[in-house]
């Protein structure tokens, strides 16, 4: 598979993962226990739920960056 549609694969692949994750997030964001914590716990909370999607997809990126292999000689 060439590097240009891996590129593509992982960016369709990496908008829809970004678009369910924000769902979730804003939705554990509401969660009760999360509403009545001190600002320090919130404040953490939302930076975890901010900055952890990245984890995920880690491996995606490191998959469409791959470069594409030499051809075999025949």
């Amino acid at each position: 598979m060439t590097q240009r549609r891996r590129k593509f694969i992982g960016a369709v692949a990496m908008m829809t993962f970004v678009i369910f994750y924000a769902l979730m997030a804003m939705a554990l964001s509401q969660a009760r226990v999360l509403q009545e914590a001190n600002g320090l716990v919130q404040g953490l909370a939302y930076a975890f739920l901010g900055l952890f999607w990245i984890v995920p997809l880690m491996p995606l990126i490191k998959w469409m960056e791959a470069k594409d292999a030499e051809p075999k000689d025949a």
